[in-house]
């Protein structure tokens, strides 16, 4: 009996150990930090909230049936042969053009506009677990360009700290060489306990503006929810961003189920040159916090969008259709709004205002 308690003992220490110190897992909200975070519309009852009820629980039945299906896997759930990409020339990130945009993959962008660099949702891992040597797996081994090669990064935009959007082996690479950290409330303590220098990172609320690098942004609502690690649901801020140049407007909608907020979005923003919406990992049984790619269809026409590329696709399987299904669904819905969508390959440059885009469906 005394063994089996001094087991129990080390297994629940052990534990405890891990989530306070495996890096990975980022910080943990301190009650400085709190006392600002109360001062939010968006905190209630010690948690982070959606605009308009948002239930995220599944019964046991529910649970079991979604644990069997990924366990038996999904037909055509992941590439069977090297996907299409495009090398990005580090040359190339050295002009001045006003606009254009690359996709790595997944929700990262790399948005060059007025000679400043953004990059979004910087996820550049191989996979989005805080356990990368056994998580999913990136379906390309490699990426448009190594992250050494990239220039100095203006700024950084985050929608919120879940693996697949915040991933600490990409800020460990990246964070000597950004200027600023631009993060919805409360993500800046994963940052600062990664080693970025607090005056770097500034945290949001919904609906707050502000200018910087001669670009204004604001911190726009989402529907969704946050949490790394067993005891931390809803303890950060998510969100969407837009992005606004002196002649371009962009919305990157982070990650979403639909909602009012879209239309809100486009009447106090809007029209957009160009829509990043999610429209992968979804199912109909969490379809609140990830649309349906139908949607997203909606979602970029509320938002008043001019051209919209698909995203949350393309890098990882982190739900249960097939790993095309995502962009076949929203064209097949674009079709049928007369809505005009892009379709970069991970890499191809996409010029953001021009009447010609990448449209060729290289996933087939």
């Amino acid at each position: 009996m005394l063994i089996f308690i001094i087991i129990v003992v080390g297994i629940i220490l052990g534990g405890c150990l891990f989530l306070n110190y495996y890096p990975a897992l980022g910080g943990r909200v301190s009650k400085e930090r709190l006392r600002n975070i109360n001062l939010s519309n968006n905190f209630a009852k010690g948690k982070f909230v959606n605009q308009i009820p948002t239930s995220m629980e599944m019964s046991a039945k529910t649970m079991l049936s979604v644990l069997i299906e990924f366990i038996k896997g999904t037909p055509n759930g992941k590439p069977n042969k090297p996907i299409a990409m495009e090398l990005l020339d580090p040359l190339l990130m050295q002009n001045n053009k006003p606009a254009q945009i690359t996709w790595f993959g997944h929700s990262s962008f790399l948005l060059q506009i007025n000679g400043i660099i953004v990059l979004l949702d910087p996820m550049l891992g191989k996979s989005p677990s805080p356990f990368p040597q056994w998580g999913g797996k990136r379906y390309s081994k490699h990426l448009p360009i190594d992250i050494e090669a990239l220039p100095p990064i203006d700024i950084v935009l985050i929608s919120h700290d879940h693996y697949d959007h915040l991933d600490y082996g990409s800020i460990m690479k990246l964070k000597d060489k950004v200027k600023q950290f631009f993060v919805p409330l409360g993500v800046g303590v994963h940052l600062e306990r990664w080693g970025v220098a607090q005056e770097k990172i500034k945290e949001h609320d919904w609906w707050d503006e502000f200018e910087v690098e001669g670009l204004h942004l604001a911190s726009t609502p989402a529907r969704h929810f946050s949490g790394r690690s067993l005891n931390d649901r809803n303890a950060t801020l998510w969100c969407s961003w837009v992005i606004i140049a002196q002649q371009t407007k962009i919305f990157f909608s982070g990650d979403s189920g639909y909602g009012p907020h879209f239309a809100e979005i486009g009447k106090k923003y809007g029209p957009f040159d160009l829509t990043l919406m999610e429209c992968g990992q979804y199912d109909e049984r969490w379809s609140a916090i990830h649309m349906l790619p139908e949607e997203t269809v909606q979602a970029h026409l509320d938002v008043q969008g001019k051209i919209m590329i698909p995203i949350h696709w393309g890098a990882f399987t982190l739900a249960l259709h097939a790993w095309t299904d995502p962009v076949e669904r929203a064209l097949k819905a674009a079709k049928e709004r007369n809505v005009a969508i892009a379709t970069p390959k991970i890499g191809e440059i996409v010029s953001i205002g021009s009447s010609e885009f990448p449209s060729s469906a290289w996933w087939r």
